[in-house]
């Protein structure tokens, strides 16, 4: 995928939508495409963190292991974003996450957005700030499965 094509894409994602022009050109030149089959391991929970993405098309399953058993905390779909501990360092994944169906992403490099995010401060904080808000997302979903995990068979019905 050439840049032009990277930058069109990244324009109609949600993640983006308050950073600059010039912003999201900068994404652009960091980012190559990745594409996974239905029902492959995009990473496992643990893992050494390296990659971001942004899903352009298809769906993910962010899971969770406890217990024996792999549990789903969320469903992400077109526009959503992974993989935001790879924006620290020496932090491994969260999450399991699978492709659910086919998956074509924008795929960035930890390394080098920390790195864009230390050379353009105003950059950085555009980027943590749209981080923040899928941490939110994320917690938000993890909490929703505790409660039902939880809640007495009583209030569910």
């Amino acid at each position: 995928m050439k840049i032009p094509d990277v930058l069109e894409t990244l324009r109609h994602l949600p993640f983006v939508k308050n950073f600059e022009p010039d912003q999201i050109e900068k994404l652009a030149v960091l980012a190559h495409e990745g594409r996974f089959e239905r029902d492959q391991i995009i990473f496992r929970e643990g893992d050494a963190s390296s990659f971001f993405y942004l899903i352009v098309s298809g769906k993910v399953a962010l899971e969770v292991t406890a217990l024996g058993r792999t549990l789903r905390v969320q469903t992400l779909g077109d526009g959503e974003a992974l993989g935001w501990s790879s924006l620290l360092v020496s932090e491994g994944k969260h999450f399991q996450a699978r492709a659910l169906t086919a998956v074509r992403a924008l795929v960035f490099d930890g390394a080098r957005l920390r790195e864009a995010c230390e050379q353009d401060p105003a950059f950085g904080y555009r980027l943590m700030r749209a981080v923040f808000e899928v941490l939110a997302q994320r917690l938000q979903a993890m909490r929703i499965q505790l409660l039902d995990l939880y809640s007495p068979a009583s209030a569910r019905a």
